[in-house]
């Protein structure tokens, strides 16, 4: 099942995406709620009659539904987990990490093969398609992250990985938002990421239930536990494509990473998790390699205007554009002096 979330007479409507037409839950069945909050809030009582729907809709024994539906080309769409609870970020891919290291010419960290880590992002900067505004720190080497994501549909604690997938309502691209310079200069203190992290995280365009992805599942890595997914990851950057990695090269799987999240914490309905970035996901990593490998290599950053798209098979194609807003405001510029 695919849910959408879209602006409809200025507030977040839920609605089940089925080619190429939304329909608005509260119109399919009076007992479907209207928003993905209450959804994910009411999940085991109202996801089964969800799947029955969708399951009619795609074989057409629907006839009525003919006249609800709503082109989902027409519409404002927006996060489809519009007001996460939480939103977390997780370090799932070895290359991405590896990668980066070399490229700064430290070794490997031992420890990521020990235990998955995350950190806490903004949640209330989560946003879906479309403008991302920065402001001028921002574009101070601004880049992309091209990730996935998944959102807890139900309360737990204490979870193991072996029992996580359950808590796990769906699946997202995300586009973890990074401006490096601000990320680099706070994380020397030992803390952050957060100015270089707080401003924009994009998840959409549409929340993917598990089951619609079983012929995409795959076993875990040697010696992890959990769902995995061959499900190839692309980015484009104004129609040139920049990245491309696979969700199945996850070291750590999302379950494990559920495990860590829940120990000794309550995880919530409405809780996203993004997956860290794939490797060649980020120009970050790119401008390193490129660098090491040319001593010439111009680096790249995301600039005004740029039209920055990543497409995971499965999980749709999310699309935004860089926006500058209108102020000269710096903070970088009120630094104390030494």
């Amino acid at each position: 099942m695919k849910l959408v979330t879209y602006l409809r007479e200025e507030v977040d409507q839920l609605a089940i995406l089925v080619d190429g037409q939304l329909y608005n839950m509260q119109e399919l069945h009076p007992d479907l709620p209207t928003t993905m909050h209450m959804f994910l809030q009411m999940w085991d009582e109202v996801i089964d009659l969800a799947k029955s729907i969708d399951a009619q809709l795609k074989a057409g024994k629907m006839p009525r539904a003919s006249t609800w539906g709503v082109p989902y080309d027409n519409v404002a769409l927006l996060a489809p987990v519009p007001f996460p609870t939480s939103c977390r970020d997780g370090y799932a891919f070895r290359q991405h990490v590896a990668a980066a290291r070399r490229n700064r010419k430290v070794d490997m960290i031992p420890e990521f093969d020990q235990y998955p880590i995350f950190y806490f992002t903004n949640h209330n900067a989560v946003q879906g398609p479309g403008e991302i505004r920065c402001m001028p720190d921002h574009f101070r080497n601004l880049d992309f992250e091209l990730e996935a994501a998944i959102v807890i549909c139900k309360r737990g604690r204490n979870i193991t990985a072996e029992e996580a997938d359950e808590y796990i309502g769906g699946y997202m691209i995300m586009n973890d938002m990074s401006a490096r310079l601000l990320q680099m200069e706070e994380m020397k203190l030992n803390l952050g990421p957060a100015k270089g992290k707080d401003f924009s995280t994009v998840i959409g365009p549409m929340l993917v239930t598990p089951d619609e992805l079983e012929p995409y599942r795959i076993p875990a890595k040697e010696g992890h536990t959990g769902n995995a997914y061959n499900l190839k990851m692309r980015c484009w950057v104004n129609g040139k494509q920049v990245s491309e990695g696979n969700m199945g090269d996850m070291d750590w799987t999302f379950a494990e990473i559920v495990e860590r999240c829940a120990y000794g914490a309550d995880i919530l309905p409405g809780d996203v998790i993004g997956s860290g970035t794939v490797g060649t996901g980020c120009f970050l990593e790119l401008n390193g390699t490129g660098k090491l490998n040319d001593p010439d290599y111009v680096a790249q950053w995301l600039q005004p205007g740029d039209v920055v798209e990543m497409e995971i098979d499965g999980l749709g194609k999310l699309s935004n554009t860089i926006v500058a807003e209108d102020s000269d405001f710096s903070i970088l510029a009120r630094k104390k002096n030494a």
